[in-house]
């Protein structure tokens, strides 16, 4: 039986360029960070090739988890914001602070082609 997580398509997925262009979550967050500081994160579904938004077309919704180093239940849910057609692009920024140094994903849903994926490193002094 698949887990969830092979379905996910990720930035290294053997797909479409321009597919990959449009639906990959793009993260944009600084590489270093203080404990307990809150940082700015943005996460943008198609900034390169710019997803549809329409209501036969649209990205649903942008999840953010955190793999913190040495929690022994990984990851850890971090936001979902709820992105309607037409209206609301995909894009988010929002306040992040981490204890540790950890690795951030993004998971963004299109409605007819699923999940995409991406992931950065954050080092936490």
């Amino acid at each position: 039986m698949k887990k969830i997580g092979d379905l996910i398509y990720s930035k290294e997925a053997e797909e479409d360029a321009t597919l990959k262009e449009k639906h990959t979550p793009e993260i944009e967050a600084p590489a270093n960070a203080k404990a307990d500081e809150a940082f700015d994160v943005t996460v943008v579904v198609g900034r390169a090739v710019p997803h549809p938004n329409l209501v036969e077309h649209h990205i649903k919704w942008i999840r953010v988890f955190v793999e913190e180093e040495g929690r022994s239940h990984n990851p850890v849910h971090a936001a979902t914001y709820e992105i309607g057609p037409a209206y609301a692009e995909p894009q988010v920024t929002f306040p992040l602070k981490l204890r540790k140094s950890s690795t951030v994903y993004a998971l963004g849903y299109c409605n007819l082609h699923g999940m995409w994926e991406s992931s950065i490193d954050i080092a936490v002094e």
